[in-house]
């Protein structure tokens, strides 16, 4: 495989940056981060800069209890939010089908892919501690329990997706009838833990299917458009990017944590962070340095994966490096495109847009 191949580009956009210590370094009170005016200038950089996608990252409580437990608005409201503020990035909340009513999260989504004129998508979560639980009064699960809502979950979306047929609105003003009964279905389905009749109560999302992101650890790869893959081994992360592949996936992204050059060198920015609260190991490549080794990492990865989400470690001295000297590079180099205004994220990411499994199949006359 060529080494020229192109790069899809995500970057998640949670909070101060990725690193539990972020706010400390951000320049600014903590709070501002939850202002609307932080969000918007955080989208609108991010799309400038010729990005993919934009992931946020949520969890039913937050991930660290210590002096840097941050909070967060809801991953949803936040992608919704900035959906009409944007044009060609993709926007893909993080939803936990275990803390999430599988209809409500269903329609949530297609309302922000309706919102965001077909660039929709969706991080699947399954956080399953006691603690992530107890927030529903649950109890906690097993990792093959949450793996089996997992993919009941995202089965039943899928299937209330395509519960309104593409041509379902009709706006027939003689008759007076908004839409064609004949075309909006139930879908009938029983899972392991919930049944759900549908139909939605939105028409179908205008890319059909909203993009389906599964981390790698879910090991729902078949039922994934992208899987996002994390190994701090390069070797073992092209192994496990084909695996999705061969499992059914079309993508897979490498997850890659980056601590760049900046006022000072990313090797000291680390340091200093990890001093305040260390950045857990969560079994990703991490790159700590300046912005041409992140280019040549990136390069490397190129034959192996289709694409990367990048996690900066604080927003405000991680993402102008990227916006001015990464992207550049990599579109100079030819491995890497920015969307175009209007294209669906489907069609940013070369994927086809689905046929409506309860369409009648098209019928040709000689």
């Amino acid at each position: 495989m060529s080494d020229r191949r192109s790069l899809l580009i995500a970057v998640d956009l949670d909070g101060d940056g990725a690193h539990p210590a972020a706010w400390r370094h951000a320049g600014r009170p903590p709070a501002q981060a939850l202002t609307p005016a932080a969000l918007r200038a955080t989208v609108r950089a991010a799309e400038a800069a010729g990005f993919t996608l934009a992931t946020f990252a949520d969890a039913p409580v937050p991930p660290s209890r210590g002096p840097d437990a941050a909070g967060r608005l809801e991953a949803g409201i936040r992608a919704a939010f900035a959906a009409p503020l944007t044009d060609r990035i993709g926007l893909a909340p993080t939803l936990h089908v275990t803390t999430t009513e599988p209809f409500h999260l269903a329609t949530q989504l297609a309302s922000l892919d309706h919102a965001g004129r077909g660039r929709a998508g969706w991080v699947v979560g399954a956080a399953h501690g006691a603690g992530d639980l107890a927030t529903i009064g649950a109890d906690p699960l097993t990792a093959d329990a949450a793996r089996r809502e997992a993919e009941d979950v995202v089965d039943v979306a899928r299937l209330l997706w395509d519960s309104w047929q593409d041509d379902a609105v009709i706006r027939d003003v003689a008759t007076g009838r908004y839409l064609d009964p004949g075309r909006v279905h139930h879908v009938n389905f029983t899972g392991s833990t919930f049944t759900v009749t549908g139909p939605l109560i939105t028409p179908r999302p205008p890319q059909g299917q909203v993009v389906v992101l599964a981390p790698a650890e879910l090991e729902i790869d078949a039922r994934a458009d992208v899987v996002l893959v994390g190994d701090p081994d390069p070797g073992a992360l092209a192994r496990r990017a084909d695996q999705a592949r061969n499992s059914g996936a079309a993508l897979a992204f490498a997850e890659v944590e980056v601590v760049l050059d900046a006022e000072e060198t990313g090797a000291r920015r680390l340091a200093a962070l990890d001093a305040a609260t260390p950045w857990p190991d969560a079994g990703r490549l991490r790159y700590a340095g300046p912005a041409s080794g992140l280019v040549d990492l990136l390069r490397s990865l190129a034959p192996d994966v289709d694409g990367v989400r990048l996690h900066p470690a604080v927003l405000a001295a991680d993402l102008p490096v990227l916006a001015g000297q990464v992207l550049p590079a990599l579109a100079a180099a030819g491995l890497h495109r920015a969307p175009e205004p209007g294209a669906t994220l489907r069609a940013t990411l070369g994927l086809p847009r689905p046929a409506n499994r309860f369409a009648a199949p098209a019928t040709t006359t000689a």
